[in-house]
């Protein structure tokens, strides 16, 4: 197993995982697997320590968050499993069977699906994140080991370390559709933003491989540093991080150039490096000595050494959450209700709730024509003048809540009749204002002859 021996054999050491308790974190946090912990640490990246242990299967080794940073999917090398963490809870919501040895995971643009290498066999699982059960089994070369899918979700690339190729997989098809030589026993793998490139780490080889994702084929190689695993781009995509577990640092890849601008040392055995999503900073998991170093991109110097982990392995991370929203789409509709003696129009204002919170209050309005008055309001409205105010208390997620009003019709009421409601105020913050207002308009002949849509 590559990506986890050095020299062909285990030498993981570190500390035990700090317990915690879950704390609001203000900034993107951290998620890393102790392999021998046999735990996902979760880290505050605003102060860099770790707040909470999450139990997870055995010998926990990639991690991937989903692109909604609702989901945590960690593969469990020893377990032939992926534990599925609620990021909002920090809890395991669901454990999901797939192939021998598990080893990297990456999850598709669109949050749809997570492919997960079974480094043991010759097989990629594809699960199906809405029902958390695997839909797919792709075979590839021996022992996959690292998976990276390009930013338009088209195609994923896995590297098969003991094939010394990289499989490229048609994600619509879940066939693979080429198969590119590279070095020896290839590792990590990146694809850069543009979807240009893809880096694959030849641990056995000590350099990095520059697939060209057009053609499929190796178009430039790196001499890097001993064992390189771990690799990473920036989100300009004008430079590449690589984790050198035999040398014990990280190189900095200028991409224009393909070479080695910079080397960081960090701990012992860095495995896996990941950039924090506001580019200042640089994460790697140092598997024999129980941390993670974190490097200033600006400097490429080691700022802070994160301690309290057991064996850290693999490292990713979601964003800071995201302020509480709850969308309310607004309806009105309309009813006449004719006789000489007293016609009127009857409405119906609803707030309806699209999510993804509840909401806590809100208020419509509905504004009438000019010359007309509303009657017989409903609980928690108001009428003056020509406006209606009403008032709406708690509405779960994808309920509704309606209020209704009458409109009376005089003798002299003849042509259209325009009604429109609008949102006004809501809590929580309302995220979009296309589905703010709704407008109705009947039309009357005569008091005995209105119709409405």
């Amino acid at each position: 197993m590559i990506s986890l021996a050095a020299g062909g054999a285990l030498a993981l050491t570190g500390v035990a995982a700090l317990p915690g308790s879950a704390q609001a974190a203000t900034s993107p946090t951290a998620y890393v697997a102790n392999f021998y912990g046999d735990s996902l640490s979760v880290v505050d990246t605003s102060t860099n320590t770790v707040t909470q242990s999450i139990t997870v299967g055995n010998s926990p080794v990639g991690v991937a968050v989903g692109p909604s940073g609702a989901h945590a999917y960690v593969t469990n090398f020893d377990e032939g499993t992926v534990s599925v963490v609620d990021t909002d809870s920090n809890t395991v919501g669901a454990t999901v069977p797939v192939g021998s040895n598990p080893l990297s995971v990456a999850v598709t643009p669109s949050g749809a699906f997570a492919y997960v290498t079974n480094s043991g066999g010759t097989t990629v699982s594809v699960i199906d994140t809405a029902t958390d059960a695997v839909t797919a089994t792709v075979p590839v070369g021996n022992g996959p080991n690292g998976v990276a899918i390009t930013p338009s979700g088209a195609t994923a690339y896995v590297s098969n370390s003991d094939a010394a190729t990289v499989s490229v997989i048609d994600t619509a098809t879940n066939t693979v559709t080429s198969t590119v030589p590279v070095g020896s026993s290839p590792a990590g793998v990146a694809v850069s933003p543009s979807g240009a490139f893809a880096y694959v780490t030849n641990s056995g080889g000590n350099t990095v491989s520059v697939i060209n994702t057009a053609t499929d084929t190796v178009s430039s190689t790196i001499a890097v540093g001993s064992g390189p695993n771990g690799v990473a781009f920036d989100a300009s995509g004008t430079r590449a991080y690589v984790a050198d577990r035999g040398s014990d640092d990280v190189k900095v890849i200028d991409t224009a150039t393909a070479a080695v601008t910079a080397t960081v040392p960090v701990g012992d055995g860095p495995a896996r490096v990941a950039v924090a999503p506001s580019g200042t900073a640089v994460y790697a998991t140092n598997v024999s000595d129980g941390t993670v170093s974190a490097i200033d991109t600006g400097t490429n110097q080691v700022t802070t050494t994160i301690g309290g982990f057991d064996g850290p392995y693999g490292l990713a991370f979601a964003g800071a959450p995201s302020p509480a929203r709850a969308d309310i789409d607004v309806r009105l509709t309309a009813q006449p209700h004719l006789n000489i003696l007293v016609p009127y129009l009857s409405y119906t204002l609803t707030a309806h709730n699209t999510g993804p919170q509840a909401v806590g209050s809100a208020t419509l309005t509905a504004k009438l024509p000019p010359g007309t008055k509303a009657t017989n309001l409903a609980a928690g409205c108001t009428a003056s003048g020509t406006t209606v105010t009403c008032a709406y208390g708690g509405i779960a997620d994808s309920a509704s809540v309606s209020k209704t009003f009458r409109v009376p019709l005089s003798l002299l009421t003849l042509g259209p009749v325009k009604v429109t409601g609008q949102r006004t105020a809501s809590a929580p913050s309302d995220p979009g204002s296309a589905n703010d207002t709704a407008s109705v308009t009947c039309h009357a002949v005569s008091v005995v002859l209105v119709t409405c849509p």
